[in-house]
């Protein structure tokens, strides 16, 4: 049974940075999309950043967050984290780490596998 969980969410302020984890288990597939969503209070849920490995490693980050968003990850812990700097107020969100057995995609529906979340504030 997959089973992914989040940490590392907390309240900073404006300009602060934060680094999420993700810890997976219970897949063996060989290829895989890994990635965050966020949802905010009265928004729908929307991809921040993914991630395909193996074997091209091609990652994906929306506009949003660009150059200030990070991947990096630990293979034997197999944790996934997203280092997020220059956090802004709209930053602010529930965070979501999901997964597919297969290429990457933006939509939400297409990801069968979610944790828990975990909550990001930045205020002001």
């Amino acid at each position: 049974q997959v089973q992914l969980r989040e940490s590392g969410g907390g309240s900073v302020q404006a300009g602060g940075s934060l680094k999420l984890s993700c810890t997976a288990s219970g897949y063996t597939s060989s290829r895989y999309c890994m990635g965050w969503f966020r949802q905010a209070p009265g928004k729908e849920r929307e991809w921040v950043a993914l991630i395909y490995q193996p074997p091209s490693g091609d990652t994906y980050y929306a506009d949003s967050v660009k150059g200030r968003f990070t991947f990096s990850r630990d293979n034997a812990k197999n944790t996934l984290y997203l280092e997020m700097n220059s956090l802004k107020p709209e930053d602010t969100a529930m965070y979501f780490c999901a997964v597919r057995m297969t290429a990457c995609s933006l939509k939400r529906d297409d990801f069968p596998y979610w944790g828990q979340g975990t909550l990001v504030t930045v205020s002001l």
